[in-house]
């Protein structure tokens, strides 16, 4: 599916009562990908866009500099029904240059830290990272605090775009970041990744044990209903880097050397 059409069918469902009623923000364009897609050969996985991505710490839309995405008073439509190759190809170009302009580095930079050992980066003019959502609309309220219903309801709009997204690419490496995403797609894929205790993740409390740490390990030739004509690596860590209470550095540090680690050892049979 081209970029164009991938961008239509999803402004298109940002127009439906539905979408609305599940708190995506209307007027924001959907961001299915950060970074150049035609150069990542890894991508981190996340749940959807922060708000962030659009409006400032009191909720205003970012503007002029400060802006990161195309919204519908940017790109000057009434409505998203009214855009053309134009305005889907400015959306596309912000998604592709996003680390080039006003990225959010308080969430990507300590994601960065994470696969940096795997010779990937989100910076860079020969960057080879990117991330995906697993839904592409910012919400207004934070997705964990979404309904079930609402949950899914976002992500079947979305359908199968991030199957078509990283089967249009060269990416081999998927990384979850954190629990809430392992769990969504395992859903999603129709999988089960193989999870590890890793006793060096657990996160210290005052009280207890403390909270353990897993990893996640998988080998998938589809994505959703998408089949793919290669084997993709699927890594995970049940604690969300940026947002997990008591992540402490040397969590983070053991994180990025077991995916450098398991990238190096397992990418010899699938490159």
């Amino acid at each position: 599916m081209k970029r164009r059409e991938i961008f239509r069918q999803l402004t298109s469902a940002l127009e439906s009562s539905d979408v609305q009623k599940w708190s995506a923000l209307p007027w924001a364009c959907p961001v299915p990908y950060f970074g150049s897609l035609d150069t990542a050969k890894l991508a981190t996985v996340g749940l959807n866009p922060s708000n962030r991505e659009f409006v400032n710490a009191m909720g205003e839309e970012l503007t002029e500099n400060s802006r990161r995405f195309p919204t519908l008073t940017s790109l000057g439509l009434q409505r998203w029904s009214d855009a053309s190759g134009e305005q889907f190809d400015a959306i596309a170009h912000a998604c592709s240059k996003y680390f080039f302009g006003n990225p959010y580095d308080g969430w990507f930079r300590a994601l960065d830290k994470i696969i940096i050992g795997s010779d990937c980066s989100f910076y860079g003019m020969f960057s080879e990272a990117c991330h995906l959502d697993l839904c592409p609309y910012a919400t207004s309220t934070k997705w964990g605090e979404l309904s079930g219903t609402a949950r899914q309801a976002l992500l079947n709009v979305g359908g199968d775009f991030l199957g078509n997204l990283i089967a249009n690419s060269d990416i081999r490496i998927l990384v979850l970041n954190g629990q809430a995403v392992i769990r969504t797609f395992e859903s999603l894929c129709e999988v089960k990744l193989q999870a590890l205790r890793m006793d060096e993740w657990t996160l210290p409390r005052s009280r207890g044990d403390g909270v353990s740490g897993f990893s996640y390990f998988g080998k998938l030739s589809k994505i959703g209903n998408r089949k793919l004509n290669r084997e993709i690596l699927v890594l995970g860590y049940s604690h969300n880097i940026q947002s997990s209470f008591g992540v402490t550095s040397k969590v983070r540090e053991s994180i990025g050397s077991w995916i450098s680690a398991t990238t190096k050892r397992e990418m010899i049979s699938i490159t």
